[in-house]
């Protein structure tokens, strides 16, 4: 007995994905198009017209063809849908039972962290930041996670306006050695400067276009949080931050 065959319509709208997979990475003419998704060159023409009527794809030059803006904007419809604070929480999870530290989840605005996210320590400890709290990007942990990209202009801008918030006495030069090394090693330390006992390791969540939308910390005290410890947690958080990533897309 013979295999039942996808009706014509399904047939049309595999082809049509696999014509825009063959262009998601480089523009390709149609003779390209169709030796790649293994179709005729008529029927390959074909769904390429349509699915640039509709902007699907666009025409890069006389003979080439690749995506067009209406899958930028489902793209960033998607991103959006994509909820951080959902897709993070099981690895906040799982960093926070391995640690038995603070655990944050946040995010940057107008240069200052917003907690989406705080699972407590299960250390006889309290740290003062709470879901929807806002402190410094320039002090925290976290802030400084979300700032790694930031171009050194906008970053002299905000540690001058936000320098007096700091706990701990540190001078421009200081501060911007510090990011340097964060910047190159991918995660960022809060040494006592949003609160005088308190340390932590951070690092950036990235999206599908590689921009940094989040961060994470683990977070205790001193007493709890030596530099051998702070040093230790980098892989540990870098490689949660990495997973979270991988959920929100980035590659």
């Amino acid at each position: 007995m013979s295999k039942p065959t996808k009706p014509a319509n399904s047939q049309t709208l595999l082809r049509g994905l696999s014509v825009l997979e063959c262009v998601a990475h480089m523009p390709r003419s149609i003779p390209e198009i169709a030796e790649e998704a293994g179709i005729s060159y008529q029927t390959a023409h074909r769904i390429v017209s349509v699915l640039t009527d509709v902007r699907y794809l666009r025409q890069v030059d006389s003979r080439l063809y690749g995506l067009g803006p209406k899958v930028v904007e489902l793209g960033f419809a998607g991103y959006q849908q994509a909820d951080v604070t959902k897709i993070a929480k099981p690895c906040l999870t799982k960093l926070a039972q391995a640690t038995s530290d603070t655990v944050h989840l946040a995010r940057l605005e107008d240069g200052e962290v917003i907690y989406l996210d705080k699972l407590q320590s299960r250390r006889p400890i309290e740290i003062t930041s709470r879901i929807g709290g806002r402190k410094p990007a320039v002090s925290t942990g976290v802030g400084k996670a979300l700032l790694l990209d930031t171009p050194e202009e906008e970053l002299r801008q905000l540690f001058k306006r936000d320098r007096h918030l700091m706990k701990v006495k540190t001078s421009e030069v200081e501060w911007f050695e510090r990011m340097r090394v964060y910047q190159d090693g991918g995660y960022a330390y809060d040494l006592g400067e949003d609160e005088h006992q308190i340390r932590c390791v951070a690092a950036p969540l990235r999206d599908a276009t590689g921009r940094i939308v989040a961060a994470i910390s683990v977070s205790s005290t001193l007493e709890y949080m030596q530099q051998d410890r702070m040093e230790a947690l980098i892989p540990v958080v870098k490689s949660t931050a990495a997973e979270i990533s991988r959920g929100l897309g980035f590659v």
